[in-house]
């Protein structure tokens, strides 16, 4: 009971912090999307192709969360966009609290979007709300088809789920109809986009959403 106990207490802090970072959002009417993935989906490359896509049409600034270096966040640097780094040193998922100190340090008043690319995990990051408009989860050909149905919370409460690294299908046994069919089953509304972030093949409709997205939040604001 005391573990219970305490895991509800420290989802509930997160809560109360989550709801605040959505006010600075609505604020700064700024549309906010929490990119969820197993290591190594390509949510960075993913993130990375984006950004410099989309960078004449919209303003786009991330918050990087991984356990240990900066490697990512250099990366993204690499694009221009504002970028912020946050070590979890150790903690599977980034907290409310971590986004409330990281959105602090971006321009935000210069920014249509934040992208959060939160720690390699299908688990812990979708039981921690930031304060996102929606949950992004990234799934690579490579991994298996059968990620929606071993980790189906993440994909029941995502918004849309990309399936990266497509390039690679006849040489991995993924079958994507069955991927699809899980996911869908969970969340009828899910919006899929089958894709290669190193070949581009597919990134026409990712961006066309993500442009879409921004759109409807600032039209609501």
């Amino acid at each position: 009971m005391k573990n219970v106990k305490i895991e509800k207490k420290i989802l509930s802090e997160n809560e109360k912090i989550s709801i605040q970072n959505s006010f600075c959002f609505a604020q700064n009417n700024i549309l906010c999307l929490n990119m969820i993935s197993s290591p190594g989906s390509g949510k960075t490359t993913l993130l990375a192709r984006t950004i410099n896509e989309l960078k004449n049409k919209t303003r786009i600034g991330v918050i990087e969360g991984d356990i240990q270096t900066d490697i990512d966040a250099q990366r993204i640097k690499e694009t221009g966009a504002p970028v912020i780094q946050i070590n979890t040193e150790g903690a599977c998922h980034l907290s409310a609290e971590q986004i409330s100190r990281g959105i602090k340090l971006l321009p935000i008043d210069t920014l249509d979007l934040i992208i959060i690319e939160n720690v390699g995990n299908l688990v812990c990051p979708s039981a921690f709300e930031l304060g996102e408009s929606g949950k992004v989860v990234v799934l690579s050909v490579a991994e298996g088809d059968d990620k929606p149905a071993k980790y189906p919370s993440i994909f029941a409460k995502a918004k849309a789920m990309i399936i990266n690294k497509i390039d690679l299908i006849e040489h991995v046994d993924f079958d994507i109809e069955k991927a699809k069919k899980d996911a869908t089953i969970l969340n009828k509304d899910l919006k899929i986009f089958p894709l290669s972030a190193k070949t581009g093949q597919g990134m026409d409709q990712w961006n066309k959403w993500i442009l879409e997205q921004i759109s409807n939040y600032q039209k609501q604001e």
